[in-house]
């Protein structure tokens, strides 16, 4: 972990006070319930890195809160506690820890997690947003993008892409872009795991707004948010080659300038 003010845990403190309008919202409106499915994760996050701590003397991270947050928000619902702890098991163990905690990690922990229970129990349904919550994933992005933790490039490319669809007139039902908005913001522009360049947070972007596209109009019978999932896992899979293609384009720019072969 780094020295000084910006370390690992200071960038996780700014991504909580970014989501925080949004878990305020959800919390509102969902009630005992959301309360209930949000400390349940935490707990479950908690006991798993209190386990890798005494194992690696790995240092736990207060973005567990941000991935139980999502997990929470996000995961099918009526799974249960058994199959809901199964999953947040596998997905923050072989997301996040067993690469050396977050920070070190490929893909988003939370994203493993529900890609795990929407592939393995796929008979519960996704849960739906009211308008307010939806709408609080917009000042959840301002405040990350104003204090430097959530890549601008990757949520405006995104939205560029949105913009594009509706203003081409493709019928998709505006819960789809609702669930997309939350994915994007909980999880697509995650400061770890989305590309690093600036040119590969563009292409990031991009990438999942033509995903989105792609399932919302070829995945019938699909929830607004497992199509947002599916496309986010999509996405951070690819990650590494839009910074690939960010660097070579850049060797490429380089040795045209010095007129080296």
């Amino acid at each position: 972990m780094m020295r000084g003010l910006w370390d690992r845990e200071t960038v996780a403190l700014m991504l909580l006070a970014a989501y925080l309008p949004l878990a305020l919202f959800w919390l509102f409106y969902g009630g005992a319930e959301a309360l209930a499915r949000l400390g349940l994760a935490t707990l479950v996050i908690a006991v798993w890195h209190l386990v890798f701590m005494l194992a690696r003397a790995q240092p736990p991270s207060l973005a567990a809160l941000i991935t139980a947050l999502a997990v929470a928000m996000l995961a099918p619902v009526d799974l249960g506690v058994f199959r809901l702890v199964l999953g947040i098991s596998f997905g923050v163990v072989m997301g996040e820890l067993v690469f050396g905690g977050w920070g070190r990690n490929v893909v988003n922990p939370a994203t493993v997690t529900l890609a795990f229970l929407g592939f393995g129990f796929p008979s519960f349904g996704w849960p739906g947003f009211d308008d307010p919550v939806i709408w609080a994933a917009i000042p959840a992005a301002l405040i990350g993008v104003a204090t430097g933790v959530l890549p601008f490039a990757v949520l405006a490319g995104a939205l560029i892409v949105g913009v594009g669809v509706y203003a081409a007139g493709v019928p998709i039902d505006s819960e789809v872009w609702g669930g997309a908005a939350l994915v994007l913001v909980l999880l697509v522009a995650d400061p770890v795991t989305s590309a690093g360049t600036t040119l590969g947070r563009w292409l990031n972007g991009f990438a999942y707004g033509g995903f989105v596209l792609l399932f919302a109009t070829g995945w019938g019978g699909a929830a607004p948010v497992q199509i947002a999932v599916a496309a986010a896992l999509l996405t951070s899979l690819a990650t590494s080659l839009f910074d690939e293609i960010a660097v070579n384009l850049w060797i490429a720019k380089r040795r045209r300038r010095h007129g080296r072969n």
